[in-house]
């Protein structure tokens, strides 16, 4: 005798009717009314094979909602962090890098400095690109050429 076990506890789900969860059977039923009444209410207005393309798009949106999960959650959870995070709350976020080490020992490497133990760091300016002094250089004789000639 065997018996499955999820691997992930959270992956659980209790089959209610057909291997369907109760809220996966919900929206499978609530799908198919759709599907019913879009048929009844519209049949005297479309032939059969466009009133049929128009129950399945009427049900696919119920359907889906039963059956998809993002990230965890349900498309009801889905929808409202959705709606949270880019209506309600947007927010431009920017990272600044903090040096914490440089913080916490501010007061300790003042304290070396005055007494000598360390000496200040030298800021490095930005290195000049040889190649493009070599070309200026070269576009100077240039210019200076043509003036003697």
């Amino acid at each position: 005798m065997e018996v499955k076990i999820n691997k992930d506890i959270r992956e659980f789900s209790e089959s209610v009717f057909f291997g369907l969860s109760l809220r996966q059977f919900i929206f499978s039923v609530l799908a198919c009314a759709v599907a019913v009444i879009l048929y009844f209410s519209l049949k005297t207005f479309f032939a059969i094979e466009t009133l049929s393309w128009i129950c399945i798009l009427g049900a696919a949106p119920f359907a889906v909602l039963g059956f998809v999960k993002y990230n965890g959650m349900t498309a009801e959870e889905f929808f409202i962090a959705f709606i949270k995070s880019e209506i309600l709350m947007p927010r431009h976020l920017t990272f600044n890098a903090q040096n914490i080490y440089a913080k916490d020992f501010k007061e300790i490497i003042n304290k070396k400095l005055k007494q000598g133990i360390l000496k200040p760091q030298k800021k490095f300016k930005e290195r000049k690109n040889k190649k493009v002094k070599k070309l200026k250089r070269n576009v100077r004789e240039v210019e200076e050429n043509a003036e003697n000639t």
